[in-house]
């Protein structure tokens, strides 16, 4: 192997596809091994930066114009955003759920594509512009952020199964309290009291994906309109229908429909995270699938057309 970059691909493979075993492992045995999980993460994270760095240095332009780059920046992002959201609750079962998707970016990229994808390659000239940093990594970020919280929504539909969430709060993980039962006591009870509520493994699961997954809206929303702007620029047109496009914008409903099950309906649990897990599948679709085909305007450097 005389390419560090692909070295560096392959060490932050290596380091997830150790951690995801003792990940599992951490769930089943109370945590043991959480703490060595998340080093073994933040090294493949570290080792991730390092190959994207060198990656730029090398090619002189911003490492995300065609599929290896492109997964290898998802990897980037899912890993930190794991991180984050393990530095708010470190459970075992967040890296048990998060871990896979990091995991599978950098094997498709090291093993599925190529290698004339995995080589850097001058920009053709539609991605000649400053618009590129700023839509493609924040799209990719984006998507980082809903496929973590969509997989925690996914975790949230095998824990705790036969236990109902009543958990009453604003879904953003402060001022959480439960309906008590009446009061049975004394003359003076006649009503219902609210007593402040520790949160379980499925509602603090839940309370995560929601926050991520909020995130990751707004950044896709950002990208999106970004796009909007930068396609003006390149095509004369703010919108064209582009597979790319429309899918991107068939994921954009499915999280605004997640988003208003929320905030709208009130609803929590099990069944916001099957609109979560849809999304799932969407940005799977949008990012993967059409990409495959390599038709659109959007199929530069990507697998068909390599």
């Amino acid at each position: 192997m005389t390419d560090p970059v692909l070295a560096l691909g392959l060490g932050a493979f290596a380091l997830l596809l150790l951690a995801l075993p003792l990940a599992f492992w951490s769930v089943s045995g109370g945590g043991q091994g959480s703490q060595a999980v998340r080093w073994m993460v933040a090294a493949a994270n570290l080792a991730l930066t390092a190959q994207l760095v060198l990656r730029w240095w090398q090619s002189g332009h911003f490492p995300i114009s065609n599929l290896y780059e492109s997964l290898c920046f998802l990897a980037w992002a899912c890993t930190l955003t794991q991180l984050l959201v393990e530095r708010s609750y470190p459970s075992p079962i967040v890296a048990a759920a998060a871990t896979p998707m990091g995991l599978g970016c950098v094997a498709f990229a090291s093993f599925a594509l190529p290698d004339q994808l995995q080589q850097a390659a001058p920009l053709v000239p539609a991605l000649r512009s400053s618009w590129l940093v700023m839509h493609v990594s924040v799209i990719m970020v984006s998507y980082a952020a809903l496929l973590v919280g969509s997989l925690l929504s996914l975790a949230v539909l095998f824990t705790d199964r036969g236990q109902q969430l009543e958990l009453r709060s604003s879904s953003i993980g402060s001022g959480a309290f439960r309906q008590a039962s009446l009061a049975a006591e004394g003359p003076a009870a006649s009503g219902l009291e609210l007593s402040s509520a520790s949160l379980s493994l499925s509602e603090q699961l839940d309370s995560l994906s929601y926050r991520t997954i909020t995130v990751g809206f707004l950044l896709l929303s950002i990208g999106i309109v970004s796009g909007a702007v930068w396609a003006n620029e390149a095509w004369g047109s703010w919108w064209s229908w582009d597979p790319k496009e429309t899918w991107a914008l068939i994921c954009w409903l499915v999280y605004a429909a997640y988003l208003h099950t929320r905030l709208s309906r009130g609803w929590q649990g099990r069944r916001p995270a099957m609109v979560a897990v849809a999304g799932l599948v969407v940005i799977c679709v949008c990012y993967i699938g059409v990409n495959l085909l390599g038709i659109g305007l959007h199929s530069y450097g990507w697998f068909l057309s390599a």
